[in-house]
């Protein structure tokens, strides 16, 4: 997910996202604070499929804006991203992989994006 500017955005105390098993997804916006990248497109890297996996970009894609729109559905992954108060203008990007296993590109991606940003993750992304 990539954001048009760079500036730091408006925070909201409580999301969109939705309440899988009663979670509260919503942090406190100091939290978001902390976890903002200055100076990054970036919001969050994700992935689909693989061995492991069987989701493909469609069904995945369908769960998190599902959770974004207040569904209780089980996409926590990159929750923060529904807390920004600009996130229906985010741009959704994908890499198509032919050989590549999904996991290590990911984990690739956001290893570079940590060597690029003083070992900070994208903001949404919550594990390596």
């Amino acid at each position: 997910m990539l954001r048009a500017t760079t500036e730091s955005p408006g925070f909201l105390e409580v999301g969109t996202g939705g309440f899988f098993k009663e979670q509260d997804p919503n942090v406190a916006v100091e939290e978001l604070q902390e976890k903002w990248v200055d100076g990054s497109h970036v919001m969050y890297i994700g992935k689909t499929g693989g061995k492991e996996g069987k989701a493909t970009l469609k069904s995945r894609l369908k769960q998190y804006f599902g959770f974004g729109a207040g569904k209780a559905v089980g996409h926590r992954g990159g929750r923060y991203i529904w807390q920004l108060s600009d996130s229906r203008s985010l741009v959704v990007c994908w890499k198509i992989l032919h050989d590549e296993e999904p996991r290590d590109v990911e984990a690739r991606m956001i290893q570079d994006f940590k060597r690029e940003h003083n070992g900070q993750r994208p903001f949404a992304n919550l594990q390596e």
